[in-house]
């Protein structure tokens, strides 16, 4: 007789929250034979155990020690999250655990972890207010399968040298050809799949294929695309789902709603938008006006838990390039069914509002309709017909004029009322690329904001208050979008610093966030409105998506939620299902548990940042491109940043940033004062502070890095001494036994080996994050600016660098990263390297400029998503 077959393992009869709860009950590590034991089971389950077990310790909660043990990670003081690593080389862990604060990691702590991984960190130090400091002990999870890379060297049979294009990757590959047909060339873009550390900062890869030369944008919108994980192809079961629903609504999908099809509504979008998610429509009544809002109805088609669902949730939103869009939803619904277009029956969900004359929402009603627009309007027309009275326009628009001019008054009555209460109002120009038809940049300037893009904005932020207020009174459960009032420390710092400007007489004699918009009017049309408006919106938390009621600070809302963009912003998609259920309407869904929504929350907070950083990079990248050309050329320009080793100029002529290194200044020792945000020279008296104009020369672009590197011309209209040109030789003799000599060491070889020091401890001398105003298509901010014309924009929630510090430090500037700077910087004679290339005349535009394709009608780009707080 044959043996018997072994029987298959037994499934586990306890849940892994049962093996968690028991590491909690016995407060120790436990071996195998302890669960056997305290669980009462036999060893038929063995199998099945370490596959629990082993579970639990991919995701992060359990670690396995030395012995055969196994400890709960909490209990080992080990935090699970992702590493997020900034450009100046430190990073923060953000921790799976929301309740606890991010947690700071030097460069010598991240072991073999990359930006972007899962990670499990020990805690290595945590005290009462500063963030707690770690070391990353096992990568979970790698954050990418395909790396970009640029190949820097070729290395024969071996292959290439490459880096990461993403400069938060600070580590070099190896690359074997793999993949690729040819011999990769010198500065060529690769997707790398990377393989085995082969030394600290160096790895293997293999090319899975070349994405050619980084000049073009469109190469470079993959790169970024690729940098920041945003979806490009839609899965094919998503793809099927959207192609089996109909072209047009039908009589049967009218059942049940109200027909609007007889009202005006009109959609308000930029030129080069393709869907319309917002219908409105306003008529004035004996003591005020009553709007309407028209929203596609987009969970009309899909449904919750199918894969059309599934796959917009992973994405959250829309993606929204120079060039490109990354929908949430394939365009058979994004740009077809589910859009507002003009002249087509399309359903809807509507909020009917009713304003008093002094802009005080009366009564609302919210049902289902199916409306018809009755015309695709751009803001554009509608500044030059209502706003501009231009009689061409008017007579084109005369059908819907009339409603468009109520619409006015009302958006003016509306916005008076919201600055009235305290809403927030910033004053920072947006950028705006301009291509050619061959898409190819030819010029970034300032994005022209006008009171048409105002209107709509008004209209949305009503509806959306509107809604939320209905679903609270309802108590049904939804995604409420904050904005926590800033940091009281933060606040306190600004208006330290303030007292310290020539608005000292009109600071509040407390800092608080009532106080802070009155100094925000009271630096309206100063020489300081430059200054109070960045530091401000320094101040700011970032908004983001929560089931709990909390308020909006920079819109002044006690109940704010995201109702009005389903086709391209998940939480209103969750906000519509709420709403159909809260009206009792036939096949609504109840809302998902408090848990479900906090965990879908969570998700659309990563996404959504992780598309604000995807444009920011996109605007760098096209901007240093772009500049590549004008090496050589002089720009005016006001400083607007300032640091211990240099400040950075926000360019007039160009919307971009460049930094000034004091390495290049020569005329005087130079002090950082972080209580003023301004550098000093100690013999000139000379200084450098935000808001302050000057000119400079674009002397150097370094693309890998993403810099502009500039040089000082001229300060507020005084001269500064010039280096003298000279003999090669007699400048390094000088340079050798100079006045400011320390042991052979030149002033400015000193600065040089400052900012050396400061790569190597985590900082870098081009850390700003932010070298060009925030993007101008970088989601729904929720912060209001005001644009050089006067009409009130949104802008990003916080900007990346940190507030200034209210603690005085002469001398020595604390940094993000722990590590300290030398007590002064010192100005001095030398050449950088972007100097170097400008004398040598590296592609000034006047002479060696590649020659271009003739120039042809430029084209603006972007446009394609409208911004609503």
């Amino acid at each position: 007789m044959g043996k018997k077959k072994r029987k298959q393992a037994e499934s586990l009869p306890v849940r892994s929250g049962d093996l968690l709860q028991l590491f909690k009950d016995e407060k120790r590590p436990l071996k195998l034979q302890d669960f056997f034991r305290l669980l009462g089971l036999s060893k038929s389950y063995r199998a099945a155990l370490e596959e629990a077990l082993e579970d639990l310790r991919a995701k992060g909660r359990i670690l396995q020690l030395r012995g055969g043990s196994w400890g709960l990670a909490e209990q080992l003081k080990m935090v699970t999250g992702t590493l997020e690593v900034q450009r100046s080389g430190v990073g923060f862990v953000l921790p799976e655990d929301k309740r606890r604060a991010d947690i700071f990691i030097s460069p010598a702590q991240m072991g073999q972890a990359w930006h972007g991984d899962k990670v499990m960190v020990a805690l290595l130090s945590e005290r009462a207010g500063r963030k707690p400091e770690g070391r990353i002990v096992r990568v979970l999870e790698r954050g990418h399968e395909i790396v970009p890379a640029r190949v820097v060297k070729l290395m024969g049979k071996a292959g290439v040298l490459a880096q990461p294009a993403d400069t938060r990757l600070r580590f070099s590959m190896l690359v074997s050809r793999g993949a690729l047909d040819g011999k990769p060339r010198k500065n060529e873009l690769l997707l790398v799949e990377p393989g085995e550390r082969l030394e600290p900062n160096l790895w293997s890869g293999v090319a899975v294929e070349s994405l050619g030369v980084e000049e073009d944008v469109s190469t470079q919108e993959v790169l970024v695309k690729l940098n920041h994980n945003v979806p490009t192809e839609f899965p094919q079961e998503v793809l099927d789902q959207a192609a089996a629903l109909p072209d047009q609504p039908s009589e049967d999908d009218f059942a049940g709603r109200v027909d609007l099809r007889h009202v005006d509504f009109v959609t308000i979008d930029g030129a080069k938008a393709r869907d319309f998610d917002d219908a409105v429509y306003v008529e004035e009544q004996h003591d005020g006006w009553r709007l309407w809002v028209a929203i596609a109805d987009v969970s009309h088609y899909v449904q919750p838990r199918t894969a059309l669902d599934e796959e917009a949730l992973t994405r959250a939103n829309s993606y929204y390039f120079p060039q490109s869009v990354e929908p949430m939803f394939p365009e058979a619904l994004s740009n077809g069914l589910c859009s507002l277009n003009p002249r087509v029956p399309r359903l809807a969900m509507v909020a009917e509002v009713y304003f008093y004359a002094d802009g005080t929402p009366g009564k609302s009603r919210f049902y289902p309709a199916v409306i018809e627009s009755k015309a695709r309007l751009t803001y554009g027309q509608v500044n030059r017909a209502v706003l501009q009275k231009d009689p061409h326009e008017r007579k084109l628009l005369g059908p819907v004029l009339p409603m468009l001019e109520q619409a006015e008054q009302l958006a003016r009555v509306l916005k008076r009322r919201r600055r009235d209460r305290g809403s927030l109002d910033f004053d920072l120009p947006e950028p705006e690329i301009i291509f050619n038809i061959y898409g190819e940049t030819v010029d970034i300037g300032r994005r022209v904001r006008h009171f048409g893009h105002q209107m709509i904005e008004e209209f949305m932020i009503a509806a959306n208050e509107a809604v939320a207020r209905f679903l609270t009174e309802k108590e049904t459960g939804l995604l409420y979008r904050v904005h926590p009032a800033p940091d009281i420390d933060k606040l306190e710092n600004f208006f330290k610093l303030m007292r310290g400007t020539a608005l000292a007489h009109k600071v509040p004699p407390q800092a608080g966030a009532a106080q802070l918009q009155t100094l925000l009017h009271a630096a309206e049309g100063t020489e300081q409105e430059f200054l109070v408006n960045r530091l401000a919106l320094r101040t700011m938390m970032q908004a983001r998506y929560t089931p709990d009621l909390e308020g909006h600070f920079g819109l002044a809302s006690e109940c704010y939620c995201h109702f009005t963009s389903p086709i391209r912003r998940y939480a209103d998609l969750v906000v519509h299902r709420a709403l159909k259920h809260a009206l009792g309407l036939a096949g609504a869904t109840p809302p998902p548990a408090p848990r479900t929504l906090l965990r879908i929350g969570d998700q659309l907070n990563i996404r959504e940042r992780a598309g604000m950083e995807a444009e920011r990079e996109i605007l760098k990248r096209i901007t240093v491109l772009y500049l590549r050309d004008r090496v050589g050329e002089e720009f005016s320009g006001v400083i607007s940043g300032v640091s211990d080793f240099g400040f950075w100029v926000e360019l007039g002529e160009v919307m971009a940033e460049g930094l000034v290194r004091l390495s290049l200044l020569h005329d005087d020792y130079y002090e950082f004062i972080p209580e003023r945000q301004e550098l000093m020279g100690e013999r000139t008296g000379r200084t450098f502070r935000l808001g302050q104009s000057v000119r400079v020369l674009l002397s150097g672009i370094n693309v890998p890095r993403l810099e502009v590197d500039l040089e000082l011309l001229e300060h507020e209209d005084s001269r500064v001494p010039q280096r003298k040109e000279g003999n090669r030789s007699a400048e390094r003799d000088r340079r050798r036994g100079g006045s400011g000599d320390r042991k052979g060491m030149t002033v400015a070889a000193q600065a040089r080996k400052a900012e050396a020091r400061l790569r190597a401890q985590g900082g870098a001398p081009q850390e700003h994050e932010d070298f060009q105003a925030p993007a101008a298509q970088s989601g729904d901010a929720d912060v209001l600016v005001r644009a050089e014309d006067g009409s009130l924009i949104v802008a990003d929630d916080a900007d990346d660098r940190p507030a200034a510090s209210g603690k005085p430090a002469r001398g020595r500037s604390r940094r993000s990263s722990g590590g300290r700077t030398g007590k002064k910087t010192a100005g001095a004679s030398g050449n950088s390297a972007g100097g170097k290339n400008a004398k040598r005349g590296a592609r000034p535009a006047a002479a060696g400029a590649k020659k271009k394709k003739p120039a042809a009608r430029p084209e603006k780009a972007g446009g394609t998503k409208k911004k609503t707080a």
